[in-house]
């Protein structure tokens, strides 16, 4: 399981670097036909460079020698032109490749955050919000050079680098070995810094995650932050963390930067023997200028490849690591999946049935919670359930089973006889309300935060479920109705009236089985009336679970349910438990006596 912290680096499930960078390639496969005029743009830069060399030993062996005025002007002209057909050819490439990228880049993006809708609540218990957006935003930012540079780079410096090969063992192949003789020195050196290098980026990433993670849940706290006047402690934190990012960043930079070195000092160390053959060793009289500074050239262009290319196996290392990251959230796989032979929830009348139910979380872990332990109950269509008992005692995990949010190790749910791993996820949630505690509102108007719970909803049925719940009056008094926009998280509205429009946005989905978890413990008591007797208009008939601590919603329930200790303690209505004077008669005497 990932960290819970942003203090723990992350651990990852797939560091294969081959597979992740075959991995990697297989988003360029979608755009063959776009990248076919990168390939032919690539040839034609490719043989240019390498045509060029005997171009300029021509010159200076045939008409500089003879002293041909009017074929050096030929021969300029047609390096000055092909010069210009490489610059545009070059242009066009980086246009084409860059345009590539940036849609590899969305796929990616896109496939990511398509996955992230489909993991259980599971996976997002597990670690922090900013350690998530780090993923999706900056590692898949990362990718992009990835991408554009395996064209536009690893390819024409790979069949540059093959090119001058074969053309100086055909020019001469004493001097080719010269120009050559220092690959294995360069080739031990970059396996020696590789090996460092990659461990070094991965560490870096993970700082920045910490670093991100903090940010993001410091900025959510702000007003605890400033209520406790904890800036001083929060900065101190930020500090240690942002230093701690530095630091892994510095070591990794220092790593890579010694691939530069080491090349320049193999290229260094070959084109001295290259001349030094050239000399010496060859004693021969046909060694002609024009031969010499053909090879100086190719020697160069042999070289200069090879450093972008450990440039680009630099990045390689360096953004393999943000692949790692983005792949091991595409390979963790929902808890929370359809059946292969699940089938459509047909419309339900809210019968709702726990057979010898158990469930654990993080089951086989260190942090391995049972919460519930065969629990049974059976709850008729219409009726209303409400769920007390002390906290942690397991009332939302019920709610949250019988939305299927997790699914339980024991036992069996249905709903109108249909078990709940037999229907599709969609479908089943589609027939259900639920609104918890934390009423979360959406950047947007009015309007759109209430009809996020039916998209297809008329304006009427908008307006009459506002209404409902006491929503429609407040609304109307704000500056654009049900047009005014919002801040993200409902800022500058009062708690209630946030509580208010996300329960027109449950009403208005109307649900067969509505569930509530403490949905009006922010709403005085006079507004809570009015939208208990919206409920009993607008869900009448219709099965509901409320979780709430206040009297009223309690003893309008059909049936209360105990939850302690793992299952159902008591139930009954208010008064038979009152009566009874067991576990209810306690928790009410300690609540509301």
């Amino acid at each position: 399981m990932a960290a819970n912290s942003f203090r723990e680096d992350e651990t990852l499930q797939n560091t294969d670097k081959k597979k992740i960078v075959g991995r990697m390639l297989s988003y360029l496969r979608p755009h063959i036909a776009e990248i076919i005029p990168v390939l032919i743009s690539l040839v034609i830069t490719v043989l240019i460079n390498l045509v060029s060399p005997l171009l300029i030993e021509r010159a200076v062996d045939v008409h500089v020698a003879n002293k041909d005025i009017k074929g050096l002007i030929t021969i300029t002209s047609i390096v000055v032109a092909l010069g210009i057909i490489y610059v545009l050819v070059v242009k066009l490439r980086m246009f084409l490749m860059n345009r590539i990228s940036n849609k590899i880049l969305l796929d990616i993006r896109e496939e990511l955050y398509k996955h992230i809708q489909t993991l259980s609540f599971t996976f997002f218990d597990s670690r922090p919000t900013g350690k998530i957006l780090a993923r999706i935003i900056g590692d898949v930012n990362s990718l992009k050079e990835v991408m554009a540079n395996t064209i536009t780079n690893l390819i024409p410096n790979f069949v540059t680098v093959i090119g001058v090969v074969i053309i100086m063992l055909l020019k001469d192949w004493r001097l080719a070995l010269g120009t050559l003789c220092s690959m294995p020195l360069m080739i031990i050196a970059v396996f020696i810094i590789r090996s460092k290098t990659h461990s070094r980026w991965q560490a870096m990433r993970k700082k920045a995650s910490n670093l991100n993670a903090y940010v993001h849940e410091d900025i959510a706290g702000i007003s605890v932050v400033q209520s406790f006047h904890a800036e001083n402690e929060t900065k101190t934190t930020f500090r240690q963390l942002a230093n701690e990012h530095r630091d892994a960043y510095i070591s990794a930079c220092r790593s890579a930067d010694l691939f530069g070195p080491a090349i320049d000092s193999s290229w260094s160390i070959s084109s001295m023997v290259m001349y030094l053959v050239a000399i010496w060793a060859l004693g021969y009289t046909d060694a002609s200028a024009g031969l010499i500074i053909a090879f100086a050239t190719y020697a160069n262009m042999f070289w200069s490849p090879i450093m972008r290319l450990s440039g680009f196996y630099n990045q390689l290392v360096t953004n393999i690591s943000a692949a790692e990251r983005v792949f091991d959230i595409l390979d963790t796989e929902a808890e929370i999946v359809d059946k292969p032979d699940a089938f459509e929830l047909p419309e339900v009348t809210g019968s709702v049935e726990f057979s010898h139910v158990g469930f654990t979380y993080d089951e086989g872990t260190e942090a391995e919670t049972k919460v519930l332990e065969d629990v049974s109950f059976t709850v008729k269509p219409g009726e209303t359930i409400a769920l007390v008992g002390p906290t942690g005692a397991g009332k939302t995990t019920i709610v949250n089973l019988i939305s299927r949010f997790y699914d339980i190790q024991k036992g069996s749910i249905s709903i109108d006889g249909y078990d709940l791993t037999d229907v599709t996820i969609n479908s089943l949630r589609r027939q259900m309300g639920v609104m918890t505690q934390d009423n979360f509102i959406f950047h947007g108007t009015v309007r759109e935060n209430i009809m996020y719970g039916k998209m297809d909803a008329t304006e009427e049925e908008m307006i009459a479920a506002a209404k409902a719940v006491n929503a429609h009056d407040f609304i109307m008094k704000l500056e654009k109705g049900y047009d005014t926009p919002l801040k993200e998280r409902g800022a500058g509205l009062s708690i209630g009236q946030r509580q208010l429009i996300a329960f027109a946005r449950t009403m208005i989905s109307m649900p067969k089985v509505l569930i509530l978890d403490e949905a009006t413990s922010s709403i005085d008591t006079h507004t809570e009336m009015l939208v208990q007797q919206g409920i009993q208009t607008l869900l009448k008939g219709r099965t509901s679970f409320v979780i709430a601590h206040r009297l009223s919603t309690i003893k309008n329930a059909d049936r209360i349910f105990v939850i302690n200790d793992g299952g159902i303690k008591e139930s009954g209505t208010h008064e038979q438990l009152m009566n009874k004077k067991g576990a209810y008669y306690d928790l009410y005497m300690a609540a509301y006596a």
